[in-house]
C-alpha cells in the first residue's frame, strides 16, 4: 500500500501562482510514476501532469503545458506541481496519484493509489 498526502491548495487571483505537494509513504519502492489529476465542478477528472520516478521524464496536458511544472524529490518521496499564470478554468480539486506500472502517463486506470485531493480556486 502507498498512502498519499497532498497540500498547498488555496485561493489565488488569476495570473498568480501556487505550489502543490504530495508526499508518499508506505511501499514507496513500488512507485513508478507519480501524477496530478484534477476535477472541476460538474466535469470529469482529467490528467494534468506526470513524472517517471526512474528518470524524471515528465508529461503534461496541453492545457497546462508551459504554465505548470511537475518535479520530484526522491529522498522525500514527494512530488510537486508548480502552477504559474493560473486561470479561472484551473479551478478544481487536484489529486495526486501513484502508478506501480512502468510507463504510465495520462491514463487514470493505470493509477492504483490516490490522495484525498486539495482544492485550488482561481478568482478572476
Amino acid at each position: 500500500q502507498v498512502q498519499l498526502v497532498e497540500s498547498g491548495g488555496g485561493l489565488v487571483q488569476a495570473g498568480g501562482s501556487l505550489r502543490l505537494s504530495c508526499t508518499a509513504s508506505g511501499r514507496t519502492n513500488s512507485i513508478e510514476t507519480m501524477a496530478w489529476f484534477r476535477q472541476a465542478p460538474g466535469k470529469e477528472r482529467e490528467f494534468v501532469a506526470a513524472i517517471w520516478w526512474s528518470n524524471s521524464r515528465t508529461f503534461y496536458a496541453t492545457s497546462v503545458k508551459g504554465r505548470f511544472t511537475i518535479s520530484r524529490d526522491n529522498a522525500k518521496n514527494t512530488v510537486y506541481l508548480e502552477m504559474n499564470s493560473l486561470k479561472p478554468e484551473d479551478t478544481a480539486v487536484y489529486y495526486c496519484a501513484v502508478s506501480t506500472m512502468y510507463g504510465s502517463t495520462w491514463s487514470q486506470s493505470d493509477y492504483r493509489y490516490w490522495g484525498q485531493g486539495t482544492q485550488v480556486t482561481v478568482s478572476s
